[in-house]
C-alpha cells in the first residue's frame, strides 16, 4: 500500500490525530527545510513525520555529525518510518513527553524543531504541554518550524496557537502560502 493510502486510511481511523486526508507536498517540505536552516544545526527533532514527507528531506541533507529523532504518536506509521529511513531514529509517543524521549536518546538540547502536528484539531492541554516540553530543552538559538492549513486559520485552536507562537517566541515569520500542497499551507518560523 502506497504512503498516500495509509495516510489516507490512518486519517479516517483517527482525524484528529492525524489532521489531514494527504501527506504534506514535496513543495512544503522543501520550504520547510529551508526556512529551518539544517546545516546550521546540530540536533533535530521532528514532531509527528507521519508517513515521511519532511523526514526525505531532512534524511537526504544529514550530516554524519548531526542527530535526528522523530517522534510520532501512530504505530503503523512508526513502523512505516522505521523501514522507510533505517539509519534515523523514532520514538513511538507523544509529543507531550519531549524531555523523557529525549533523555531516553541522550538528547539534552535540541537545536531545530520540524513540526507537523495538525494544531488545528489538537486539544488545547496538548499544545500547551507540547510547548512547556520543548521550552525545557531548547535554546535561545534554537528554531521551530511549523506548518497550518489556510482553511484552518479560522478555527479557535488556530487562533490560540498564532498566539502562543507570538507569545512563546520573540520571532514569529510566516512563509508565502504554499498552494502546491492539500490543502494549501504556510510555515511560521520561530525563534525565541
Amino acid at each position: 500500500m502506497s504512503a498516500e493510502l495509509k495516510f489516507l486510511r490512518e486519517f479516517l481511523k483517527n482525524p484528529t490525530t492525524v489532521g489531514a486526508i494527504a501527506p504534506s507536498s514535496s513543495a512544503l517540505a522543501s520550504m520547510m527545510l529551508e526556512v529551518t536552516e539544517l546545516s546550521s544545526r546540530t540536533t533535530i527533532v521532528e514532531f509527528g513525520p507521519g508517513t515521511g514527507a519532511f523526514t526525505k528531506g531532512i534524511n537526504d541533507r544529514l550530516r554524519p555529525d548531526q542527530r535526528y529523532l522523530g517522534i510520532e504518536q501512530n504505530g503503523q506509521f512508526v513502523t512505516l518510518l522505521a523501514q522507510q529511513f533505517p539509519q534515523l531514529t523514532f520514538a513511538c509517543g507523544s509529543v507531550e513527553d519531549l524531555p523523557e524521549i529525549a533523555a531516553k536518546f541522550g538528547i539534552t538540547s535540541i537545536d531545530a524543531i520540524i513540526c507537523g502536528l495538525p494544531w488545528a484539531s489538537l486539544p488545547l492541554a496538548t499544545q500547551r504541554k507540547t510547548f512547556d516540553a520543548m521550552r525545557a530543552l531548547m535554546s535561545k538559538s534554537s528554531v521551530f518550524s511549523t506548518f497550518a492549513y489556510l482553511q484552518g486559520l479560522v478555527l479557535p485552536n488556530a487562533r490560540v496557537l498564532r498566539a502562543r507562537l507570538h507569545g512563546e517566541f520573540s520571532s514569529v515569520v510566516c512563509s508565502p502560502i504554499v498552494w502546491w500542497n492539500l490543502p494549501p499551507a504556510f510555515i511560521y518560523t520561530c525563534h525565541y
